[in-house]
């Protein structure tokens, strides 16, 4: 809560020089581009939508005594599912405590990227890019208060550490791993790795940051979020079998007790605020053993901690 403009910059800095070097294994997990593929061993702890909310945030360190799990067994993972930011009213504290836990566990520490870590979109020329920026996106303001005259260095070594942030996490023959939703179009690990970049078809990322489950389709429809899509569990069976996996494991989407189960158990949503401007009752993590094999999402309720 004390910590300066100066020492924040210095956490972003060291944390996206750490980020923009994983490649390969580290630790338990293999990196490529922005994709992480984990062998089924360890403790995992799945944190979703944080929104600026550090009580939550403590809660969870709390009562689930994870990190000093994390300093016991070096196979331990914390994974955060994105959307660190926005909206709550601390959401500079919320990256700094979240970055010195990278920092102090690099090998132990998965931070994904949800659609409010902003990325860069191409346009269907490849030639212009535009933001695809969420509403609202009151980080600026945030900062601006938290950090005064220096709020704009602040800001542009968090939206770098945003490049350097993962799309996607399989935990092999279990999970995928995903902060909005499945890309329908999607058929390679490389697909997910990539995409990121011009050499991504269009719109995967979009999909995968936006997206959310319904179950009133069997596709794909227009999203209400205005990015995005609507995808039925037609999709999610047949992508969550390209990727030999049996739950999508993702964030983006307030549940009232948070948690829900979409599509016949293939979907579980991880919330894990329940702050202002958000209204649901609990907000939730996952606590479970990787070696753990589960059919559907049904059966990791009793790994689902609400608070």
């Amino acid at each position: 809560m004390e910590a300066q403009c100066e020492t924040f910059c210095k956490v972003v800095e060291e944390a996206t020089q750490l980020l923009r070097g994983e490649n390969g294994q580290i630790g338990n997990f293999h990196i490529l581009g922005r994709f992480v593929n984990l062998k089924p061993q360890g403790d995992a702890l799945v944190i979703g939508d944080l929104h600026g909310d550090l009580e939550s945030l403590i809660d969870i360190l709390k009562e689930s005594n994870f990190l000093q799990r994390m300093d016991r067994k070096h196979d331990a993972l914390m994974i955060f599912l994105g959307d660190y930011g926005d909206r709550g009213d601390y959401s500079a504290e919320v990256f700094y405590t979240i970055l010195r836990m990278k920092l102090q566990y690099p090998k132990q520490v998965v931070l994904m990227r949800g659609n409010h870590e902003q990325f860069i979109l191409m346009r269907e020329n490849g030639q212009v890019p535009e933001d695809l920026t969420p509403s609202p996106h009151d980080l600026p303001m945030q900062f601006q208060a938290r950090f005064g005259q220096n709020w704009e260095e602040a800001y542009a070594r968090i939206r770098e550490l945003f490049e350097y942030l993962y799309n996607a996490l399989v935990v092999e023959k279990r999970y995928l791993l995903i902060h909005g939703g499945l890309p329908q179009q999607a058929r390679t690990i490389e697909d997910l790795a990539y995409a990121h970049t011009p050499r991504s078809k269009r719109g995967m990322l979009e999909d995968m940051l936006w997206s959310d489950p319904d179950e009133t389709i069997q596709d794909v429809s227009l999203s209400p979020r205005g990015a995005g899509k609507l995808f039925g569990r037609r999709v999610s069976s047949e992508v969550l079998k390209r990727y030999d996996v049996n739950v999508l494991i993702r964030g983006h989407e307030p549940c009232e007790e948070g948690f829900k189960i979409n599509h016949d158990g293939r979907v579980l949503t991880l919330f894990s605020t329940k702050r202002p401007p958000y209204f649901n009752v609990h907000g939730a993590y996952l606590d479970v053993r990787l070696v753990e094999k589960f059919e559907n999402a049904a059966q990791l309720i009793p790994y689902i901690h609400k608070f």
